[in-house]
């Protein structure tokens, strides 16, 4: 009888939650608030990427800061439960155009990259529950680091 009690008492707490999104976090389909924010993570990966192949003497110093936002992007889409094609840059479109010429210019470009990865991330972090807040708040504060590290 006990067990019985149990049982329909935990149906009974659990089937109002079951609706309220809170165990329907892994449902691939269902979007996620932080899905803005793991594309934009996989663009910057991308813009690093290009800004490697354009100014190769620049490999030394922005890859291990391209290896960051590769593991934000993961880390995010195990959170959000996403599959790990999202975390593959798409082409860049036609008519866009690679970093700049020489590499002072790149790293400005990167640097701005950087300042609206952070507050987009920043925003992310602050209108997000508790639960995510740790990662998103890394997030910031490796964007935030980044963006002297280009200086």
């Amino acid at each position: 009888m006990l067990r019985a009690a149990t049982a329909v008492a935990g149906a009974a707490v659990t089937a109002p939650l079951a609706g309220c999104g809170l165990f329907d976090r892994d449902d691939p389909e269902r979007p996620d608030p932080l899905d803005p924010l793991l594309d934009s993570t996989v663009r910057l990966v991308g813009r690093y990427d290009a800004a490697i192949a354009a100014q190769p003497e620049l490999a030394e110093r922005l890859t291990p800061l391209r290896d960051a936002h590769q593991a934000h992007a993961k880390a995010l889409a195990q959170l959000i439960g996403r599959p790990a094609s999202r975390l593959s840059p798409s082409p860049a479109p036609a008519g866009s155009s690679p970093p700049g010429g020489d590499a002072a210019a790149t790293l400005a470009e990167l640097r701005i990259a950087e300042k609206t990865a952070r507050d987009e991330a920043t925003a992310a972090c602050l209108a997000a529950p508790a639960d995510r807040t740790a990662l998103l708040g890394s997030i910031v504060a490796a964007r935030a680091t980044h963006q002297e590290v280009l200086r």
